[in-house]
């Protein structure tokens, strides 16, 4: 099998993946099949959170990709096509925001034009219900059947009429009120903590100096559509710079960080005092401490079947009980809208609160973090090395990705993982194999191994768990080469 990027086919219907719809612009990503989609789209909002407000409205918002503005304007004509009122925000800003605003409004919801992580080349559109969340899968069903059947034709002229609205405001106010800014920003201005971000010229840019206005050196804040050339993904890979900013020595002793946004702001991770990456398998943990520790709030934690084996052991710690869901933050806000949630986070980086909107946010997610530190005077590595200590775990954790060359490799994957999966890993037994979403095998030493296709991109993902980095090295190299050589 060879696994390479696909050549270009022309578009297929289109499929919602694990959170939204996503493609290549002027290929699949055109103005009228966004036009199409978000018809559908607006329809199907008002069929299902219509009898729970009286407010006709979608939200449209939009992120700084390359015509981004534009794609906005033609979804707010097809919600004002079949009979609805678009409210378009006057600016970028990052999705959680725009989620926020169809909560705060009383709306149907919204629809926001982002590709998040995805490169460049790549737009998308996400449906967030009235609830202020990411949309069911049941609900995405229904948007992608109506598309089938026609929805709604395109008016031969254009009658711009719609309220526009400033996303930052109310969304910030809000977030400033879940944490003690007066706290932070004493902390950030005496150097008590040193801070930096990295937003990857994406939607966070500006965004926590408007919360917090003291000092914190802001990177890629300028508009890239590009990107730098990568993806405004928050990997290592990606963040040599910041990394190496934290890594040099410094006059001070202070505990440092700086964080990372992804391309829409919904997703964190961190770099800590010594430069070391730190994933949301780490800040998750260090999340669930200070809220229900140092905040007293409690709830269930919510995690994806590809979360740390930390994360529970750490709930636990706090009388928590924990919920395990599919990849995909769409079914940690199914759970957060039927049960008391203290936190809600994915590996991926998408974390979201029980005491806000069901909907994962790194703006959010960085105060409560520089507030842990702040309060403990501590950086976020001594506070997860303290929560290792607690628990008597210790862990390693990595994920690669592998392009899949066509739907038919996809296929055989699956075939082999369903009738003969592998009983030995890395020279480890496979004693379980949990199939939530895709294939967790747990390994006799303790190691996981996570095997799954994106609902995103034309990839396979690769997840480990284990005791060394030694550990996780060896289980990757040997899931690569035994899917290469299927």
């Amino acid at each position: 099998m060879v696994l390479l990027s696909p050549p270009y086919q022309a578009p297929g219907a289109i499929r919602f993946g694990t959170d939204g719809w996503r493609g290549i612009i002027a290929e699949d990503f055109t103005f009228d099949r966004l036009y199409q989609a978000a018809a559908a789209a607006a329809v199907t909002l008002a069929e299902v959170y219509g009898s729970s407000t009286t407010n006709p409205a979608i939200v449209v918002g939009y992120d700084r990709r390359f015509l981004s503005e534009e794609f906005a304007k033609t979804a707010a004509l097809a919600i004002q096509a079949v009979g609805l009122t678009p409210i378009l925000a006057d600016r970028y800003a990052p999705t959680p925001a725009f989620s926020w605003a169809a909560y705060d409004r009383n709306g149907l919801g919204a629809l926001v034009i982002t590709a998040s992580h995805n490169p460049g080349s790549y737009s998308g559109l996400k449906v967030k219900g009235a609830f202020g969340g990411s949309v069911p899968p049941e609900v995405t069903q229904k948007i992608e059947e109506r598309l089938t059947q026609g929805v709604a034709p395109k008016p031969q002229s254009v009658q711009a009429d719609w309220e526009t609205f400033d996303p930052w405001h109310r969304y910030c106010e809000v977030l400033r009120s879940k944490v003690n800014i007066p706290n932070i920003q004493a902390a950030l201005r005496s150097g008590q903590i040193l801070a930096w971000a990295d937003v990857m010229y994406g939607a966070a840019a500006g965004g926590l100096a408007q919360l917090l206005d003291s000092p914190l050196t802001e990177l890629h804040g300028s508009r890239d559509p590009l990107f730098g050339g990568g993806s405004p993904e928050p990997l290592p890979r990606n963040l040599t710079e910041l990394m190496s900013i934290l890594a040099q020595p410094r006059s001070t002793l202070a505990p440092a960080v700086g964080f990372v946004f992804d391309g829409d702001s919904d997703r964190i991770a961190a770099i800590g005092s010594q430069g070391e990456f730190l994933s949301s398998q780490i800040l998750i943990p260090i999340l669930i401490e200070h809220l229900a520790s140092r905040k007293g709030l409690g709830g269930e934690l919510v995690k994806t079947v590809s979360g740390s084996d930390l994360m529970p052991q750490v709930a636990h710690l706090y009388g928590l009980s924990v919920q395990e869901t599919a990849v995909g933050y769409k079914y940690i806000a199914d759970r957060m809208l039927q049960a008391p949630v203290l936190l809600g986070g994915e590996e991926s980086g998408g974390i979201g609160y029980g005491n806000h909107i069901p909907e994962r946010d790194g703006l959010l997610s960085a105060l409560y973090l520089l507030e842990a530190m702040v309060d403990s005077g501590q950086d976020l590595g001594q506070l997860y090395g303290e929560l290792c200590e607690k628990t008597g775990f210790s862990a390693v954790y990595d994920r690669i990705d592998l392009p899949l060359a066509s739907l038919e490799v996809k296929q055989k994957v699956q075939a082999i993982l369903q009738t003969n999966p592998p009983k030995t890993i890395a020279d480890q037994a496979v004693i379980d194999c949990i199939t939530t979403d895709g294939y967790k095998f747990r390994l006799a030493d303790g190691r996981w191994l996570m095997i799954r296709f994106s609902g995103t991109e034309p990839l396979l993902r690769l997840y480990c768990e284990a005791p060394s980095a030694t550990a996780v090295r060896e289980t990757l190299q040997w899931a690569e080469t035994w899917a290469k050589g299927l």
